[in-house]
């Protein structure tokens, strides 16, 4: 395998060590396969918000896969889950599954693009959606610019295409809106894949406003933030409805999936209903989608109210640990995601996230390591605390914590 791996953040280069091999997970922890125990705090990137082999979802993949793992056809437990879905998230009438985001957020731009008839599309420094060849594309200099290949085998015409941004940032996003007719205007909204990033206050509104004059579809890319920020994603949490929704993660329940979905208007373009095509063998698959109903279940009200109270009380200790070391540290959550930032002062955007230290994030994760935490291998990543996690592993971790400061602190 490339690296030794089969996604590039598994390798652990960025804290400078080899990646770990996993021979097992249960709850909040993980087993590697030399029998170390690590509590666990990446939680496969997102989706295992019940945390690993939770028994129902076990059950759930275990009971479907007797009567056959794919058909190529219909089943009546995908009509089920797009009913779920649409009962939870507040923009979505319609709803077409995939078999991971980077499907699903290809899919929505090609929607996005036949509906509008345009071509360009705005995204934010730092944001990742995927491995779309038009979305690997970095800034160049100013507010608002044409997008470059940010990896070898995009095409600059393709990556042309992408405008983009800073996070954030007002004035950016009203400057490209002036000078772009846009097809699409694609955020996370509660970015996580430059660490966590909250949108500052009034700027998803922003978003919103400035798709509606200058006459794009607002995409929302809740792969990350979709059914762990709260019951409905972010737009519940922040009141402001996309155009498109691009779900992920959790909508698989730790099994491969991923969907996109919005007005039936606008899904109804998809083929075999309209002219916009897109097709998957596998597309809600049922292992998929009976894991996915299964951790459903498992996500009511209550689980909300203790995800988010073992959150906050994660990020404060992380904070009041790295305050008490004198370690410059800047701890952002939300609700089920937490990043600790190597900085001494908020992370507003991308720029600011690449201006940590990243050396003594590697350090620290090393020393989290040595004492059985198993964090996230890249500065530019979430924690995902788990409704699997438990006031005594937030203790352990903040015990790890403080001895991985002290090491750190001059």
């Amino acid at each position: 395998m490339p690296g030794g791996v089969n996604s590039p953040v598994r390798a652990m280069r960025s804290i400078g060590r080899d990646p770990i091999f996993i021979a097992s997970g249960q709850g909040s922890t993980l087993v590697d396969v030399d029998g170390n125990e690590y509590l666990d705090w990446v939680s496969s990137w997102g989706p295992l918000i019940a945390g690993n082999a939770h028994p129902a979802v076990v059950d759930a993949v275990a009971s479907t896969a007797t009567d056959g793992t794919t058909f190529g056809a219909p089943t009546k437990r995908e009509v089920t889950l797009a009913a779920e879905v649409a009962s939870r998230v507040p923009s979505v009438e319609m709803l077409r599954m995939t078999s991971s985001g980077t499907e699903a957020t290809m899919s929505a731009i090609r929607l996005a693009r036949a509906a509008t008839g345009r071509e360009h599309i705005l995204k934010f420094a730092g944001a990742y959606h995927g491995h779309v060849d038009g979305l690997l594309a970095e800034a160049g200099s100013g507010l608002a610019t044409q997008g470059i290949p940010s990896s070898p085998g995009v095409l600059p015409a393709t990556a042309a295409a992408t405008v983009i941004v800073p996070w954030n940032d007002f004035d950016a996003l009203a400057d490209a809106a002036e000078r772009f007719e846009f097809a699409a205007i694609l955020a996370e909204p509660v970015p996580a894949n430059m660490g966590v990033v909250p949108p500052a206050p009034g700027f998803l509104e922003l978003l919103r406003n400035v798709a509606d004059r200058n006459g794009a579809l607002l995409v929302f890319d809740e792969v990350i933030s979709g059914f762990r920020v709260a019951r409905g994603g972010a737009q519940e949490r922040y009141g402001v409805m996309p155009d498109l929704t691009i779900l992920g993660k959790i909508i698989g329940g730790g099994l491969p999936a991923a969907a996109y979905g919005g007005a039936a208007s606008l899904m109804e373009r998809m083929a075999p209903a309209g002219d916009v095509y897109q097709a998957g063998t596998l597309s809600g698959n049922p292992l998929a989608v009976a894991a996915a109903l299964a951790t459903f279940e498992l996500l009511d009200d209550g689980a909300y109210r203790r995800l988010e109270r073992l959150t906050e009380r994660f990020a404060l200790g992380l904070q009041a640990a790295a305050d008490d070391a004198g370690v410059p540290l800047t701890v952002q959550h939300v609700t089920g995601l937490v990043t600790p930032f190597f900085s001494p002062g908020p992370v507003r955007n991308y720029a600011d996230a690449a201006g940590c230290d990243l050396e003594a994030y590697g350090a620290w994760c090393r020393s989290l390591l040595v004492h059985g935490v198993y964090p996230p291998a890249s500065q530019f990543e979430a924690w995902f605390p788990s409704l699997a996690h438990t006031d005594a592993d937030v203790d352990r971790t903040l015990e790890a914590a403080r001895a991985g400061f002290a090491e750190l602190s001059p």
